[in-house]
């Protein structure tokens, strides 16, 4: 059981939380919530013993475990397979008791580990390991190679699989899904449903909080409280109790009416109609959750476009990828006025590559892009947060895009950001990601896009910016194309999805909440595939053509061969010196010496280097006896 009794945590002078209470017992799954900045990874922190709470106390049963992913990126020369397995101390632990008590045949323990590793199911700690890396998205032959040779985001997809590996009793998640696609998503969302311990975890993913949490912990105004049930119930009772401040609550509701003003003017519009009716769903949403949400700092709407051309911008049998190598093809795609697009596809399918040919053609490797010169882009990336400049303040950024503006122009419109106060004459260099991301949004809206291309805007954005950005993109009268693994926003904001796969890009005619089925259908197929094509029928060759072909094979062959053939001598060779080791070391006459102490100490050191020699060409074994089987 995790118990806190009126907690109090400050960071130097600020407090961060008073007077909070939380209990959580085995199976408990609670979604840790609240504006950036307010203490949600301060809590994490002291219940992993890094912090001391200021005032009340903090109860945990002192065997419990706690995993937690780590912060830092991971760069060593070990597999990933290793790496994920290091996950589980106690596992490491009895392997290093089994290795020492088999080089020392006379340590009277060696049973009780073995039988501690049948019950910890040590010995399928690598399968498990591997479906750990396999769920979330590595493919097999990522298992085996080093930790160092991975990008930033794989890594820290390798953290979470090392804090998952850990047989714990609380599992603590910092933004779990920031560095996940779609489909990895799904099936953390799988997984941690059946974790038995006390899951906390902190995330701006209202559909992940839906599905994996069983209450909700808000912190606001100091105060933490617990309410039951998944995100959207928490929204529900939220909204009561606001909407009880009725102030607040008729000026969320001038907002509804600005959107169903949209509506009633549009509805009936043939050119109009889609965008009408996507907002008419929007707008039931809305009023079902907008009293969550009347207190939110973050009030804005993109400014209506200067020109809004009927075609915006065109691919016409395009070619995208970097330094030659193409990663979609035969790319036919038109973006018209209204046009509301999202993107679908797991990482690395070619999603961020199309719209940075959209956006600027710097990734076109053949066909056309037709720009109309009407076309105003606004462009949203990760890596443009690093093209703010560090030393410059919010307003000088903005001064740069609308120098006509008088300062309180600036001044309203950067509070509508949640830029407030001299916090709009600061440097941006310390500001964190989610300011940055604000900051980035506010200068591209600023410039009255007609097209707006918008690759994962919403990370590091809390929930009531991500829920106001929602809103902003359901007024919004022009065209958008959106890469987003929120949900939430795909379904509020985008009419149509085009799916990513396979070097192509096509139309999703189904639902999001259909993808994950279509997912499964594609893995499904591929295994058939796979199946056909290995019972099908050899090609009938005449005697000629045939030796031919088995003399290429062979020459292709011979070196994978040769391969497998060198380590099984080399294994033979070592297998023989770990038997005379063992022999000499099962001698009773070599312990009767006193004298024969060194020779002892040698022949148990040169017995586990031998151990460690075969383990790793039994590795190399495997894996040249895959390629060879592969290959041929």
């Amino acid at each position: 059981m995790l118990n806190l009794s009126n907690i109090a945590l400050r960071r130097g002078q600020k407090v961060l939380i008073a007077h909070a209470s939380l209990q959580a017992h085995a199976g408990q799954r609670v979604g840790v919530i609240g504006a950036n900045g307010c203490g949600k990874s301060s809590l994490f922190a002291m219940i992993m013993g890094e912090l001391e709470p200021d005032d009340g106390e903090l109860f945990l049963d002192s065997n419990d475990v706690i995993a937690h992913v780590a912060q830092e990126s991971p760069h060593g020369k070990g597999a990933a397979v290793d790496y994920v397995m290091d996950g589980d101390p106690e596992l490491r632990a009895v392997q290093s008791a089994i290795a020492a008590g088999e080089a020392d045949p006379k340590k009277p323990d060696l049973h009780v580990m073995y039988e501690r590793m049948e019950a910890i199911d040590g010995f399928s700690a690598e399968s498990r390991a591997a479906r750990l890396l396999h769920g979330l998205g590595f493919a097999a032959d990522d298992y085996r190679k080093p930790v160092r040779e991975f990008s930033g985001g794989w890594r820290m997809r390798l953290n979470l699989a090392r804090a998952l590996m850990c047989r714990s009793d609380i599992l603590l998640l910092d933004e779990p899904t920031n560095h996940l696609d779609l489909p990895a998503i799904l099936w953390l969302e799988r997984w941690l449903k059946r974790y038995e311990g006390i899951l906390l975890v902190i995330s701006h993913d209202r559909d992940f909080l839906d599905e994996v949490c069983t209450r909700i912990a808000h912190i606001e105004h100091e105060q933490l409280s617990v309410f039951t049930g998944n995100y959207s119930q928490f929204e529900a009772q939220r909204a009561e109790q606001l909407a009880q401040q009725q102030s607040m609550y008729n000026r969320q509701q001038k907002q509804i009416k600005h959107i169903q003003s949209y509506v009633d003017r549009f509805r009936y519009k043939a050119s109009k109609a889609r965008q009408a009716q996507s907002r008419l769903k929007m707008l039931e949403r809305m009023q079902q959750i907008a009293p969550a949400h009347v207190d939110s700092p973050f009030r804005f709407h993109f400014i209506e476009p200067r020109k809004q051309p009927q075609h915006l911008l065109g691919l016409t049998d395009a070619s995208v990828g970097y330094g030659g190598t193409v990663i979609l093809e035969q790319i036919n795609l038109n973006l018209s006025a209204g046009d509301r697009l999202g993107l679908l596809g797991v990482n690395g399918a070619g999603k961020s590559t199309l719209v940075k040919a959209l956006s600027t053609g710097e990734t076109m490797l053949a066909g056309d892009r037709v720009l109309s010169k009407d076309t105003q882009i606004g462009y949203f990336a990760q890596h443009q947060l690093e093209l703010l400049n560090p030393g410059m303040s919010p307003i000088d950024h903005l001064r740069d895009y609308a120098p006509g503006d008088r300062e309180q122009d600036h001044r309203n419109y950067l509070g509508r950001f949640g830029f407030s106060g001299e916090r709009i004459f600061e440097p941006v260099e310390p500001f964190s990601g989610g300011e940055k991301a604000r900051l980035v949004l506010a200068l591209m809206i600023r410039q009255g896009p007609n097209l707006l291309l918008l690759d994962e805007p919403t990370n590091h954005l809390d929930l009531e910016m991500r829920q106001a950005l929602s809103v902003a993109l359901v007024e919004y009268s022009g065209a958008l194309v959106v890469i987003s693994h929120d949900r939430h926003l795909l379904r509020s904001v985008c009419d149509e999805l085009l799916i990513v796969h396979d070097g192509r890009v096509e139309r999703f005619t189904e639902s999001l909440d259909d993808y994950p089925a279509w997912i499964r259908e594609q893995e499904e197929k591929a295994d058939k595939a796979e199946l056909k094509w290995q019972d099908a029928p050899e090609t009938k060759l005449n005697k000629k053509q045939q030796r031919q072909e088995q003399a290429e094979r062979r020459k292709r062959l011979k070196p994978l061969y040769d391969a497998v053939r060198d380590l099984e001598k080399q294994l033979t060779s070592c297998r023989s010196k770990l038997a005379d080791f063992d022999r000499r070391l099962a001698d009773e006459s070599i312990y009767a010496d006193a004298s024969r102490t060194d020779e002892i100490k040698q022949l148990v050191q040169d017995q586990g280097l031998v151990r460690s020699e075969i383990d790793a060409l039994e590795w190399q074994w495997l894996e040249a006896s895959e390629n060879l089987e592969k290959a041929g």
